[in-house]
Formats: structure tokens, C-alpha cells, sequence
């Protein structure tokens, strides 16, 4: 979906699920060095990202990446270390257009002159790990890794052992002066490493970065020691007196120093010479003994550096030109379908081994089954695959798709469990839609059931959960009030005391019902759980908990609700007989337009206000499914949800919208949106035209910024318990 055709709200969620993903991805590149995406999805989060900022300034998050270097070291062996001078990342260009632009940008900043030269460095850009090395009256006295760029980890002791790095430098140097650069390690001694560790039983690494990156941050020096890491310098950090006008002065001295600098280092007097240097180091990129990803631009000048300065997590002045992605040919043997812990079928072609830029591949994402089709793969074909310091690559051609072959069939039941699989209107992504019943996605779903905004039974974590399911003990919700049986048991866990034991299985008994089984339980004092936060926790796509909250007021009980779906299948599985498809599994653009008719048909049928074809799918799918309706007849039999409680319209935000930002003080985020539906309004997550109400703690930031563009009532939290307190 383009910027374009994008809402305020979609916008914000897509950030915000953006911001999580490549948090994700930074934490397990940065701080684990075990990557799970490729260099070329990790690429495209990022540029989608910029592409929704860009077009919605003022939705731009705290914790967005375009604010964030490398990741948090959240925990590591090595003591910490924090920069005196910021450690930055590099913006990153794809095309030629894209570095000429990167040009005409420092001319417009510098409004410099048309006759002006502007000279650039170009460099290859090596793929290792970043480290800075601090001097002392010439002496090292400290290495410190980038970490998220202002706290990094301390690997002074390991440095020692890499002999590109040197321990003292000549005499005249400044007194301060921190050399930066990146520690990697060749492709050929990253070959003998891994087999080393495969012949002793140890851990694969999966490129020559990440081997780097996990010898160097070794808490035993004697690691690093016996692993080949070389080092080369780029540039430097804080100091007390800088060699030189221009960045090619400054790198020249520090060769002269002693330190490796790149080889293919030179002066770039415009864009031509920018771009044909690229082309020159990409050509020599296969017979280089180590590996690299791009080539790196700086503007010369020191001066004009510093008035370029940076902006957000990256300078101005500097520009990473990524080189695509390296490829090979190979063959299909197989194609197995993964189920994610989301339910999600991925198919993954598992391939003949083959070597791509010094890395043997053997397993390649199909993405989704509209993937397959466009590339017509199957079993036994010959393809070309691609990779950037990838994980799992990605085909991008298919050289034998016009062999007579049978097409591979993309299943309609889930592997795991059995289950249907279907795709949601607008989405190639097929689904399990057995939820708690399918082993792939259980334990997920189980810690959902019991997180805060849906049971919110104390003392049952995940943790917890983990250990039960290891145990054999929860297969589905209804296990969870079976657990008494298990008390013996429990006990004899490690960890587990007659107390903790004691509270955790009252605390499950308070969800059992409003009034209490006092003949089978005399120690219940229960007053239950609501029916739209147990619908809530059965996990089903889709159903959040304000859906939740509107059809548990449409249909009074879960049963009801459950009943009306079972009708409105019988519906639908009448028209899929009618019209001979699959309305949850259309595989042509024709099929998937009446599959959407039917869908928007279906949802008027089941008429509450604000759920529409989406959610009713997913629900039609849910309870579709006889196994999940077995799951729900076994958690009805062991708990009896109370009555919804009845909303209180006589207030003067009823039928208004409000949105909460900022800090809540005197409650939680969940109490205050409560509070808001209970006197008839409902509770927004972004501001936008149809927002009457802003309710603004400390810390507001871009939704009050909005509230005041669209003129928006803005009140504080006092204001708000004043409005809660005079509904009674």
C-alpha cells in the first residue's frame, strides 16, 4: 500500500508493528549476532518505515528506528562502556539516482556555488563489526563496541589479541584521539572456524560477520585470542587535536600510525567518479578475501563536515551505496511448509547446497504461496537464488519453470494440526485458524489467554506457562482449571513451594464464575471473568478487545455469539457449494471478488456496528473449525463467564471519541479506556478528525501535537476523573 492510499490510523499501526520489527531484528544482529531476516527484508522495514514518516511527521514514534543506532545491550559478560562522542550508523543508497541526489543535497545545505567542487572519499564498506579503540598519550587504554551507539561493551582485553591493532602508537600523536573502525574476519578463516566447530559440536556461524562479531565479544579473551580477527580503520571519535584538514588527510595518518586502512580508499571529484569507483569495487568484490556490502561516501572537507553535521542516527555528510545482492544457481529438492507461532504457512525450498558469497546455502524463502505462483516453482527446478549476508535467501528467477512439471500445490489444511488454512481478504499470508489446537502455535496462545487485557490469572507467566506445557500439563485453555488435579506435581517442580502452589491455583479459580462453585471448590471466592476478555484471550485474528466489547454487547454470551457464527457458516459453506470455490482460500483475482461480496454479505448478517467483513471471517474461520469447537465446549464446561456490565450512558463524553496519551498517573492505560466505554464513549488509539476528547498526561507528545493542529478539546487527568466522578 502506498503512502497515498494509507489512513492516519493505518499509518500508526504500521509503525508501530515497523518499530517492533526491526527492534527485533537490531537485537538479534547487534547484541546476539544471530540475524533471522535478510539484509535485503532488514533493508525494506527501514526504507518503509522512512516512507511512512516522511508522510506523517507528526506520527513519528519514540521508539522509532529511524531514531535508534545498533540496539540496546540489554545483557552481556562484557561491562559496559559509554561513548564520549557517539558512535553513528550510515544512511544507505540502492541506486545511482539515489547518490546523485545524496550530492545535490550536501550543494543545497552548503549553498555552495554551481562552479564549486565538492570532493568525496569512496571506500569499500566491509562487513564486520564496529569498535572503537580510545588512546591515551598514545597508549590504548580502551575498546569499546558500538552497542546502541552511546553505550557499548567493553572488549579492551580482546583487541589485544588482533594484531592489526596496535598497543601504542608513535610518538607525536594527540594526546586524545580514538581510532574507529570495524573488527572482521576473512572468508577463508571463517570457513576453517566453522569447520572446527562443526567437527567439535559447536555452534555454526552463519557469515563471516556474525563470526566476528561473536569472537570479539567473548567475556574469556582466550576466545578471541584463538580466533583470526583483523581490524581497519575509518575514521575516529572524540580527540584532543585532529591530523588534518580533510577526512583522506586524517585516514593517511592513520596508516602512518600503523593501522590497515581500506586498499580501495580514494578522492571522488564528482558524482561520475563516485559511481564509476562503485563499479570498480564491485567488480573486484569476489576476489577479495573478506566480505563487503557496498561502498562507503564521505565529503572531504572536515570544515564542511562540521556544518553538515547529522541528522537523527546518521551524518549528513556520508552515504553507505549498498551493492545488490550476490547470486547463484541451484536446485529445488524439496519445498516444506513452516507453521509460525502466529499460525502463518511459510514455505521454505530446501535446496542443493551451494556456495554464495562465502556462505553455503542450503534453504531458500518462498514467502507465500503467491510467490510460488509468480515464480512457477517446483520440485526440481533450477533456479537463481540471491543473498546479502543472508540468513535464508530468496529466488528471483525460476530457469526451468517451462518444463512439463506438476505445479506444486499449496495446502488448504494446516501441517501441524490439520486444520483449515485460509487467506484474509487483501492478504496472500494463508493462516492456520487452529489457534490453541495447533502444537506450532500453542504455547504462544496459551500466554495470551492469560496476559493482562484477557484472564489476567496472577502467578501464571510465561515462564510458567513454558514449564506446565514442557510438562505435558496445558494442551488447551480448559487444561489451565485442571491444574488443581495437578497440585502433587506442581509441588514437586524445582522452584515451586506449598504457598506459591496455593495462590496460583486460587488464582486461577477466581476466573471460574461470578458466584463461586462452592459444592466442588469451598475455597472459591470467585467473582469470574467477563465474556469479551475471554473472547479476547481465545486469540482469534483480528478480535481485539474493544471488538470483543461490541459483539459481547451485541449477543449478551459467548454461546449466543458462537450460535450466530454456526449460522452464518452454513451460509457460506452453501454459497461456496453454489459458486464451486473456496471462499476462504480464493486463488484468482476473480475468485477473491466474490469471495469479498460474500464476505461484506456475511458481516451484514451478523450486524454489529463497527465489525465488519474482516473480523467476521476470522470468526467464521474460528468456529468453522470442529476442533476449535471442541476447545470451546471444554472451557464452557469448566468456566462460566459473568454477564457483561451494562455501559452507563449518562455522561457527557457518551458517544464521543476520546484518545489517552502521555503518562496516566493515578491509573493504568487499560482502567482509563475501561472507564471511557462504561460511560458510553469509545476509546481511540490515534487522534484524528473524528477524535472529540484528548485526555493528555506527562509526556504527551505527537497526539497532542495533532490534537492542536485539528483543534481538538485537550483536558488533563484530573479533568478527566472530574467527568468519570459525575456519572456516578
Amino acid at each position: 500500500m502506498t503512502t497515498n492510499d494509507i489512513t492516519e490510523a493505518d499509518a500508526a499501526n504500521e509503525l508501530m508493528r515497523l518499530a517492533k520489527q526491526i527492534a527485533r531484528a537490531n537485537r538479534l544482529y547487534h547484541a546476539e549476532d544471530a540475524p533471522e531476516i535478510t539484509d535485503a527484508e532488514y533493508d525494506a522495514l527501514v526504507r518503509r518505515n522512512t516512507e511512512l514518516e516522511e508522510a506523517f511527521p507528526h506520527l513519528i514514534r519514540a521508539d522509532s528506528p529511524s531514531q535508534q543506532v545498533g540496539h540496546e545491550i540489554a545483557s552481556s559478560p562484557l561491562s559496559k562502556v559509554t561513548h564520549e562522542v557517539r558512535m553513528m550508523s550510515l544512511d544507505n543508497a540502492f541506486s545511482d539516482e539515489e547518490v546523485a541526489e545524496f550530492v545535490a543535497r550536501v550543494r543545497r545545505f552548503l549553498s555552495l556555488a554551481e562552479e564549486e567542487p565538492v570532493v568525496f572519499t569512496a571506500e569499500d564498506k566491509i562487513d564486520g563489526l564496529s569498535c572503537s579503540l580510545r588512546y591515551e598519550e598514545g597508549k590504548l587504554v580502551m575498546a569499546a563496541t558500538r552497542g546502541d551507539g552511546q553505550v557499548g561493551e567493553n572488549v579492551t582485553a580482546n583487541v589485544a589479541h588482533i594484531a592489526d591493532i596496535p598497543q601504542q602508537l608513535p610518538e607525536g600523536v594527540p594526546e586524545l584521539f580514538e581510532v574507529r573502525g570495524e573488527v572482521y574476519m576473512e572468508k577463508q578463516a571463517f570457513a576453517a572456524l566453522n569447520a572446527a566447530q562443526e567437527e567439535a559440536g559447536g555452534k555454526l556461524f552463519a557469515n563471516p560477520r556474525n563470526a566476528a562479531a561473536g569472537s570479539l565479544r567473548q567475556k574469556d579473551a582466550k576466545v578471541t585470542k584463538a580466533r583470526p580477527l583483523r581490524f581497519w580503520a575509518h575514521g575516529w571519535g572524540a580527540a584532543s587535536d585532529v591530523p588534518g584538514d580533510t577526512q583522506s588527510e586524517v585516514v593517511e595518518q592513520l596508516r602512518t600510525w600503523g593501522f590497515p586502512i581500506s586498499p580501495a580508499f580514494r578522492l571522488c571529484a564528482d558524482v561520475g567518479e563516485m559511481l564509476a569507483a562503485y563499479r570498480a569495487i564491485g567488480e573486484g568484490r569476489k576476489g577479495l578475501p573478506y566480505e563487503i556490502d557496498g561502498v562507503v561516501y564521505k565529503v572531504d572537507r572536515l570544515d564542511w563536515q562540521k556544518r553538515l553535521g547529522f541528522v537523527a542516527k546518521a551524518p549528513r555528510w556520508a552515504l553507505a551505496h549498498k551493492f545488490p545482492a550476490e547470486r547463484a544457481e541451484t536446485t529445488v529438492q524439496s519445498i516444506d511448509i513452516q507453521v509460525g507461532r502466529t499460525g502463518k504457512l511459510t514455505p521454505v525450498g530446501r535446496l542443493a547446497p551451494v556456495l554464495v558469497g562465502g556462505v553455503t546455502v542450503t534453504n531458500v524463502t518462498l514467502h507465500n504461496r503467491d510467490e510460488i505462483a509468480r515464480l512457477g516453482v517446483r520440485p526440481g527446478d533450477r533456479v537463481v537464488i540471491q543473498r546479502a549476508g543472508d540468513v535464508i535467501p530468496q529466488v528471483v528467477e525460476n530457469l526451468t519453470r517451462d518444463e512439463d512439471r506438476p505445479a506444486f500445490v499449496f495446502p488448504d489444511h494446516c501441517p501441524e494440526c490439520g486444520s483449515e488454512a485460509v487467506a484474509e481478504e487483501g492478504e496472500v499470508d494463508v493462516r492456520c485458524t487452529g489457534g490453541l489446537i495447533c502444537p506450532a502455535q500453542r504455547t504462544e496462545r496459551l500466554k495470551h489467554f492469560v496476559s493482562r487485557g484477557a484472564l489476567d490469572i496472577e502467578g501464571l507467566g510465561e515462564k510458567t506457562i513454558d514449564q506446565f506445557f514442557a510438562e505435558g500439563w496445558l494442551e488447551s485453555p480448559a487444561d489451565i482449571f485442571r491444574l488443581r488435579q495437578r497440585r502433587e506435581a506442581i509441588l514437586a517442580l524445582e522452584g515451586w513451594q506449598e504457598k506459591s502452589v496455593d495462590n496460583l491455583l486460587a488464582a486461577i479459580d477466581t476466573k471460574r464464575s461470578p458466584e463461586g462453585d462452592h459444592e466442588a471448590h469451598d475455597y472459591n471466592k470467585s467473582n469470574g471473568v467477563s465474556p469479551d476478555r475471554l473472547l479476547f484471550g481465545l486469540g482469534i485474528r483480528h478480535v481485539g478487545q474493544v471488538t470483543s466489547r461490541d459483539l459481547l454487547k451485541s449477543y449478551g454470551t459467548l454461546t449466543a455469539l458462537r450460535d450466530k457464527m454456526l449460522e452464518i457458516g452454513k451460509r457460506r459453506d452453501a454459497k461456496e457449494h453454489e459458486l464451486n470455490i473456496g471462499i476462504g482460500y480464493p486463488e484468482t483475482p476473480e475468485q477473491r471478488k466474490i469471495a469479498s461480496k460474500i464476505a461484506n454479505e456475511l458481516a451484514t448478517i451478523l450486524d454489529v456496528s463497527g465489525v465488519g467483513p474482516e473480523v467476521t471471517m476470522s470468526l467464521l474461520a474460528f468456529f468453522h473449525e470442529p476442533k476449535n469447537n471442541e476447545l470451546f465446549d471444554e472451557l464452557i464446561d469448566e468456566i462460566s463467564p459473568r454477564p457483561m456490565e451494562a455501559t452507563t450512558v449518562k455522561s457527557s463524553v457518551s458517544g464521543k471519541t476520546v484518545v489517552f496519551t502521555g503518562k496516566l498517573e493515578t491509573m493504568s492505560r487499560d482502567e482509563a479506556k475501561a472507564q471511557a466505554e462504561r460511560l458510553g464513549a469509545k476509546a481511540a488509539g490515534t487522534v484524528s478528525a473524528k477524535t472529540d476528547l484528548v485526555v493528555a498526561g506527562p509526556g504527551a507528545g505527537s497526539k497532542l501535537k495533532k490534537a492542536a493542529e485539528l483543534g481538538i478539546k485537550v483536558i488533563n487527568e484530573a479533568e478527566w476523573a472530574e467527568i468519570v466522578a459525575a456519572a456516578g
